[in-house]
This record gives structure tokens, sequence and C-alpha cells, in this order.
């Protein structure tokens, strides 16, 4: 479940109605939309990322099809 909430005067105010039991405690935890990726980590992501898009620029690409009915092939 996600809630957007606002924060004014330094207090947490929910944008929404959330139907919840009376007493229920939650935990915030902010979301900064970053990653935890350290440097080498990063460079590695890329790099990774460079070769696949070399391969897709060379026609070595495998259609959606194919790589769907072996991940459903894998769950049996």
């Amino acid at each position: 479940m996600g809630v957007r909430a606002t924060i004014r005067n330094g207090r947490l105010v929910v944008d929404q109605e959330i139907k919840l039991p009376e007493g229920t405690e939650l935990e915030l935890v902010i979301d900064d939309e970053g990653d935890d990726l350290d440097e080498r980590e990063l460079a590695a992501l890329n790099a990774a990322i460079s070769r696949s898009l070399d391969q897709a620029a060379r026609g070595e690409v495998n259609p959606a099809e194919k790589i769907l009915a072996r991940l459903r092939e894998r769950r049996r």
C-alpha cells in the first residue's frame, strides 16, 4: 500500500483517506527516488547497458515471446 502525504507546519498530513484499523502504527520511510549503487556498481551497470545496446544495434536480440516462454518453462 502506498500513501501520499505532505509536511505542513512540521506535521505529516495524509492527502487521502486511509482505511486501517484505529491505532495502527505505521513506519514512515522517505523515498529519495535514488538508488543505493556505489560508484563501482553504477559503472558495472552502465557497462552492461552499453553492451546490451551494442548487441541490439547488431541485431543480436531475442524476441520477447521466446524469453517469456523460457521463464514460464522454469516455473514448471
